[in-house]
């Protein structure tokens, strides 16, 4: 039987998937609040168009570099041995080149149409992304905490673009940014410790069977982004609403990890994953309500 050329609809649809959208989202919308407040109300929106496409250029091009040093871990792994390289839909070669291409597309229209600065951070992300937290996480379970540094500088980049300066408010929203993705990995690596240790990934649900460090790493971080959410208010950056809401959505973020430090269930880390998921998209809501009824 002789098999059919993939169709363009379906290569389109594995490039896409060589391109991570689900962690792209993530990092849209972090740049997206970053722009926001270091607009200051102020908001060039062609500048932010550009500011958007070219951080997803560069993320994207993270995203296929990625695949391609993973490609011999994906195929032990039976969540990913469908990727467009472990299934032989495309080549290494073109994930390199694609990859290559779009995180220098992208870093150098951030660098000429946004600013240096902007530039070099989407630079230094894909770079401590794909060199940096990648290797590491066949090495040490500190790949997460490592990993999360590059998770957070997008948020800086919007900053950036907007008002070519890094604030004191920018490094607080850099460390929600930190803060926030270590339940929200801890809970993907309880969820797929079993295919991670296939794949010899030295994620801490792997390592430590338990589980109780990592209940420990969830709440230390949940509770660290406690304080920390208060300080816009305390800066004098954001106000009542924000201060309200951000309570409401940290309380209820924390009260999400009960249920996996009790039965360490696949069911509670889907429950922690589901609200770290939303946690941002509904944070950069009240921003933009306090913002807008402070204006």
């Amino acid at each position: 039987m002789k098999l059919s050329k993939p169709t363009a609809i379906s290569l389109s649809s594995k490039i896409a998937e060589l391109s991570k959208l689900n962690i792209l989202s993530l990092v849209l919308v972090a740049t997206f609040l970053g722009f926001y407040l270091g607009s200051n109300g102020e908001m060039e929106y062609n500048k932010l168009l550009i500011t958007l496409l070219g951080t997803a250029l560069t993320a994207a091009g993270s995203g296929s570099l990625n695949h391609y040093l993973e490609r011999d871990a994906d195929k032990k792994m039976d969540r990913t041995r469908n990727r467009p390289l472990p299934s032989g839909t495309l080549t290494p070669l073109f994930a390199v080149l694609y990859g290559m291409a779009l995180v220098v597309i992208g870093s150098v229209t951030l660098a000429y149409f946004v600013n240096l600065l902007t530039g070099f951070l989407s630079l230094l992300t894909a770079f401590l992304y794909i060199v940096v937290y990648t290797p590491l996480k066949k090495i040490t379970w500190l790949n997460t905490s490592i990993g999360s540094i590059p998770g957070a500088i997008p948020i800086i980049g919007g900053w950036t673009a907007a008002s070519n300066s890094i604030s004191p408010m920018a490094l607080v929203l850099f460390g929600i940014m930190y803060l926030w993705q270590h339940p929200h990995f801890y809970a993907i690596a309880w969820l797929c410790k079993n295919d991670y240790a296939k794949a010899n990934f030295k994620m801490l649900p792997v390592i430590e069977e338990s589980g109780t460090r990592t209940m420990r790493q969830i709440f230390w971080h949940l509770l660290l982004m406690i304080p920390l959410s208060f300080l816009p208010v305390i800066q004098g950056n954001l106000g009542i609403i924000y201060l309200v809401g951000v309570t409401i959505i940290t309380f209820i973020f924390f009260l999400s990890a009960l249920p996996l430090a009790k039965d360490r269930s696949n069911k509670s880390a889907l429950l922690l994953l589901k609200a770290s998921v939303l946690y941002l998209p509904v944070l950069l809501f009240i921003i933009i309500i306090d913002k807008g009824l402070g204006s």
